[in-house]
Parts: C-alpha cells; sequence; structure tokens
C-alpha cells in the first residue's frame, strides 16, 4: 500500500480540485499551472489570476484572492513549515518582481495560498509563539494577517466542510464511501467536457488512492459499478493495450527463435516478421538485434 501511496501524482489532481471548487467563477479566473517564475526551473504550484477586479469570487477558498493568487499544494505526505511559508512568499516576490514591466505587479494585488490536507501543528505553534496574528473565520481556512509581506491564507483539507468543498476532500486517502459515492453520482451527470477532464483528473489519485472504499461501492451497486468502471475506463484500456503489446512481443520473439531454428538468414526473417505482423522495416529490425 505504502508502495502504491507513493506512485500517486497528487499535483495534478490539485490543480483540477481547485479549478473544480472556483467552477461558478471560471470565466472570471486564468488558471496556470507550474507557472514559471522566470527561466530557471522554479514553479508555482498553480498561478490563479482574477480577470476582472470587481469579480466576488463565491467559493470560501477564492473571497480571500486578489488579481494575482500564488497556490502552493502539500499532498498527504508532505510537510507543512514556516519555511514552505518564507519559500511561497518569496515566489510571491519574485513573481512581482518579472513582471512585464516596473512595477506591473503591484504589492497589494497578490496573495498566497497554502493548502494541506492535515493541520500543520507545528506551523501554528511556530506562528503562535512568534505573534503572528492568525484568525480562523471559515472551517478549515486559517489567515495569517501580521508578520508576512503578502496576504496569505492556509487550508486545512480534512477541516473544510464536505458541502462546500467536496473536491478537496477527494485528495485523501481517507475518503468516505458517502463521499466518494456523491462525487460519482455527480461525474455521471456532467455533459461539459472541460469539467468532465477536472473530474476525471481528480479520479485518477482519488480512486487508486482509497481502493477499498471503491471495492466496497463496485459489489454494492451494479449502477455505481458501471460508472466505475466508466471512470476507470483509460486506465482499463492502458493495462489491457500493454497486455496485449506484451503478448504480441513475446510471439513476435519466439517467431524469431524458430526462424533462427531453420537457418534462415536476417533478411528473410524480417521480411517474413513484415508480413506476418505488419511491423515497418524499422520494428522488424529491433527484433534481430
Amino acid at each position: 500500500m505504502a508502495e502504491n501511496k507513493q506512485k500517486i501524482q497528487w499535483h495534478p489532481a490539485f490543480a483540477a480540485a481547485l479549478e473544480m471548487e472556483l467552477l461558478e467563477n471560471r470565466d472570471d479566473l486564468e488558471f496556470e499551472r507550474e507557472h514559471n517564475l522566470n527561466r530557471k526551473p522554479l514553479l508555482i504550484d498553480c498561478l490563479v489570476i482574477k480577470k476582472k477586479k470587481d469579480v466576488v469570487i463565491k467559493n470560501e477558498i477564492g473571497k480571500f484572492f486578489k488579481k494575482y493568487n500564488i497556490i502552493e499544494y502539500k499532498s498527504a505526505r508532505d510537510s507543512l513549515s514556516i519555511d514552505d511559508v518564507a519559500k511561497t512568499q518569496g515566489y510571491a516576490h519574485l513573481y512581482k518582481a518579472y513582471g512585464e514591466s516596473v512595477n506591473a505587479v503591484k504589492f497589494d494585488e497578490v496573495t498566497v495560498t497554502l493548502i494541506r490536507e492535515s493541520n500543520p501543528v507545528g506551523l501554528f505553534k511556530y506562528l503562535d509563539e512568534n505573534n503572528y496574528t492568525v484568525s480562523n473565520l471559515n472551517k478549515g481556512i486559517y489567515y495569517i494577517e501580521s508578520g508576512l509581506k503578502f496576504p496569505t491564507q492556509i487550508i486545512v483539507g480534512k477541516e473544510l466542510t464536505y458541502e462546500n468543498h467536496e473536491w478537496f476532500n477527494l485528495l485523501s486517502d481517507k475518503v468516505t464511501k458517502q463521499e466518494m459515492a456523491r462525487a460519482i453520482e455527480y461525474s455521471r451527470d456532467v455533459k461539459n467536457k472541460n469539467e468532465k477532464e477536472l473530474i476525471d483528473a481528480i479520479f485518477e489519485v482519488s480512486v487508486p488512492a482509497n481502493k477499498s472504499i471503491v471495492e466496497e461501492l463496485k459489489m454494492g451497486d451494479e449502477d455505481m459499478c458501471q460508472a466505475l468502471m466508466e471512470i476507470m475506463k483509460p486506465e482499463i484500456e492502458e493495462v489491457v493495450d500493454t497486455a496485449v503489446r506484451e503478448t504480441t512481443e513475446r510471439a513476435i520473439r519466439v517467431a524469431v527463435a524458430m526462424l533462427r531454428s531453420l537457418n534462415l538468414g536476417n533478411a528473410e526473417i524480417k521480411e517474413a516478421l513484415q508480413k506476418n505482423y505488419k511491423l515497418s522495416e524499422e520494428e522488424a529490425l529491433s527484433y534481430l538485434k
């Protein structure tokens, strides 16, 4: 199980979940995944830009946003410390500094958001002991109101209300059966292509991370099983394609060995492979090395 969790790519799903969280204002926002701060490989997890200054973001997380909003996501295995806060403040400074012209990005137009599944107890202890002002107006959403150059909020996924933040709640390996079932049922009625792709990206990590829950759902309800099969279709197709490819490759190698045992030369074997397995000349030659 531990090995399986290490292979799960949480960050693409987080970016999809963020867009789903802010779906009501999708047309008012511009999303840039892994935004390059400069020519060097220094990346922001997600940059959200408000297209119009006076737009009111309906989602609780987005209410905090100004024009330029730097988002840092920590998966279930990642820590969140004061050094991460300092790093994201650095990102904000660099983003301001690399504007298209002098002061194109104003200091008061930038915010920072850090997101983690569980409560960063050590970080909050540090903030308290060092006289930072932190408020908690909404469940799971904390504002650092003093001590930092850029306004910063910390989102604790486990503490968010499921009703308001179901997509972030799926970014966990502890999703309940009810939460998974509700998300699957919702996904079945989605017709918008972009929204469907975002949901699929979330399920790509949430389903394998919560295998036992998914198995229970598959066994308990035929409709739910069908919905899960649709969600997992790309993964299933990849497994099937791999199996077919591996079987074909084994068959070709056996054929090459048999033809060589009959003292046929490479030119004749190559011709036979091209004819019987529909291979290009280059593909056929690769089996003769």
